[in-house]
């Protein structure tokens, strides 16, 4: 016998069931289901604009609000032109802010134009002065955020410029709230929230605290100090000064004003205008620049709060502007050289090679930096 076990038979394949046939269905009842299940058709989403395009709808709405501005000083047109101005210049600019640091420009827009709108609506006083607050700070950081890096001096100048006529543009709004305001604590609350705001946004863009340096901490320190010293003298001098250190300064003062037409703001001309224009120069080689560029704000927030004073005219205050400008752009310019002479390399083919080379990576000025 064999001890091999049988093979077994293959099973045969399983049949496929039989399905019964569909009954036949009226065909008009088919397409009237048809009809019925699909519902309303959707019409094709419209395409989203483009960056170039928001940026210029922006720019549009910045004119015209300025137009607007510009007609309630004069004055020419009906009463709430420059209310209208002032809401369009708080929304474009909160929306441009968020969008450059990376924010939701959308919802911070809606809810700038929401106070605006109460504020103009309502015609309180205190909604009024929150909404001038809220367009001079960020007028004041707009300005020193929509910078980019600049590889020469006259870039960094044509930088600082850009930054002082945004915050220009933004004193108008501010005063077309018509707040009612105490105009030395106004100008130090604005001055105090956007230096805050300014180093919030360069602590992300600087890379936090680590990514300051031994270069980045000594420019921060002196800030400080520089800052520190300033506003203390000020107001020392303001309250305990003697009769004659007083009554010499307001002389120097006010023959400023009868010769030149105007006197600079020494926080600008001293330390604002200074550091946005080497903060510009140095971002274009280390990113330790954005921590000298929130100093900027010492330029941008004096020109943002520059219009609140009653007692001061438009044109001497522009002439501040200006002067102060150009105070500050001799400062940052030698600030500049003894940088390059101390820090960089010697002999002026090797400055030439280096300013050439200089060309840190950052977006443009419509893109988001973050």
């Amino acid at each position: 016998m064999s001890r091999t076990a049988p093979r077994r038979r293959a099973d045969p394949p399983a049949r496929p069931e039989r399905r019964p046939r569909d009954r036949p269905r009226d065909r008009a009842q088919d397409r009237a289901q048809e009809r019925v299940g699909a519902g309303p058709r959707r019409r094709p989403a419209l395409p989203e604009p483009s960056g170039r395009t928001k940026v210029s709808i922006a720019w549009g709405v910045v004119l015209l609000a300025l137009g607007a501005l510009v007609a309630g000083i004069v004055p020419v047109g009906p009463g709430w032109l420059p209310g209208v101005g002032a809401v369009a210049v708080a929304t474009t600019y909160t929306w441009a802010l968020a969008a450059r640091t990376g924010g939701r420009p959308q919802v911070f827009a809606a809810l700038a134009l929401l106070l605006g709108v109460l504020a103009l609506a309502l015609d309180d006083d205190a909604l009024r002065t929150g909404a001038a607050v809220l367009t001079c700070v960020v007028s004041a950081v707009l300005g020193v955020m929509a910078t980019v890096p600049a590889r020469r001096f006259r870039e960094a100048a044509r930088e600082c410029g850009f930054a002082l006529v945004v915050a220009a543009v933004g004193a108008l709004a501010t005063v077309g709230f018509e707040p009612r305001v105490a105009v030395v604590r106004f100008e130090y609350v604005t001055l105090g929230l956007a230096l805050l705001a300014a180093f919030l946004l360069v602590h992300r863009l600087g890379a936090g605290l680590h990514g300051l340096g031994r270069r980045g901490l000594v420019a921060v320190l002196v800030g400080t100090a520089l800052l520190a010293v300033t506003l203390a003298y000020a107001e020392l001098l303001r309250r305990y000064g003697t009769a004659g250190l007083v009554t010499s300064l307001l002389d120097a003062v006010r023959w400023s004003r009868d010769t030149l037409g105007a006197f600079p703001r020494p926080i600008e001309a001293v330390l604002g205008v200074p550091a946005l224009v080497w903060g510009c120069h140095m971002r274009a080689r280390r990113r330790q620049g954005w921590w000298v560029c929130a100093f900027g704000v010492c330029a941008t927030a004096p020109v943002a709060n520059s219009l609140a004073n009653p007692s001061i005219s438009l044109l001497e205050c522009a002439l501040s502007v200006l002067y102060g400008a150009a105070v500050g752009l001799l400062l940052g310019y030698a600030v500049i050289r003894a940088d390059l002479a101390l820090t960089g390399p010697r002999g002026r083919r090797s400055r030439r090679a280096e300013e050439a080379a200089a060309g840190r990576p950052e977006p443009r000025r419509a893109e988001a930096l973050l």
